[in-house]
C-alpha cells in the first residue's frame, strides 16, 4: 500500500509543479489554489507512505517521478524542448527510480 500512495504522492507533485508554473508565481488564484492543494496533497502522501518505506528510497521515488513527469508534461503541454541529452537524462532517472524500487526490499 505505501507504494502506491508514493506513487500517487508523485503523481500528486507533477500537478503541482504544472500548477506552480501556471500560477505565474502566485498571481493567479486558481493556479495557486489549485498548486497549494496538490502540494499539501503530495507531502501528505509521502508522509503517509515513509511510515513504512525507507526515507532514501521514499524521498528519492517521489521527487523522480515528479522530475520526470514535470519533464514529460512540460515537453507535452508547453512546448518545451526535446534533445536527446534531455531524454537520455529522464531515462537515467527512470533507471534509478526502478533500481531503488527493486533494492528497497518492501
Amino acid at each position: 500500500m505505501s507504494w502506491i500512495l508514493l506513487f500517487i504522492a508523485g503523481l500528486l507533485e507533477i500537478a503541482w509543479a504544472a500548477g506552480l508554473k501556471s500560477s505565474e508565481g502566485f498571481t493567479r488564484l486558481g493556479p495557486s489554489v489549485f498548486t497549494i492543494v496538490t502540494a499539501l496533497g503530495s507531502f501528505v502522501l509521502l508522509a503517509m507512505a515513509m511510515k513504512q518505506l525507507p526515507l532514501g528510497t521514499a524521498y528519492a521515488v517521489w521527487t523522480g517521478i515528479g522530475a520526470v513527469g514535470a519533464f514529460v508534461f512540460g515537453i507535452v503541454y508547453m512546448g518545451e524542448a526535446v534533445t536527446a541529452a534531455r531524454i537520455l537524462s529522464a531515462v537515467l532517472i527512470v533507471a534509478g527510480i526502478i533500481g531503488l524500487k527493486l533494492s528497497s526490499g518492501h
